[in-house]
């Protein structure tokens, strides 16, 4: 056995080395954004009654989020933003 566990681990890491940049773009910080967003209007209106009008309000919000980034994306503005790559 000449490979050791930290052989094996390292040759792992450089397997998975093309996904490094994964979400790292204007496109992606995007959607995390309004969907953040939309999950602290979610949880305010859970707070507040709960606010079933609110709740409903803040998922429409998570899909135009996730849709956004999506359509940004297919724009061209999902290229990671790492310039190192």
């Amino acid at each position: 056995m000449d490979n050791t566990v930290a052989d094996q681990a390292a040759s792992r890491i450089d397997e998975e080395a093309p996904h490094d940049l994964h979400g790292n773009s204007p496109a992606a910080w995007t959607a995390v954004v309004i969907v953040l967003v939309a999950f602290t209007v979610g949880a305010i209106a859970m707070v507040l009654g709960p606010n079933w009008v609110l709740f409903w309000i803040s998922v429409a919000i998570a899909v135009l989020g996730a849709l956004t980034g999506k359509v940004l994306q297919l724009l061209g503005f999902g290229v990671p933003t790492d310039g190192d790559h």
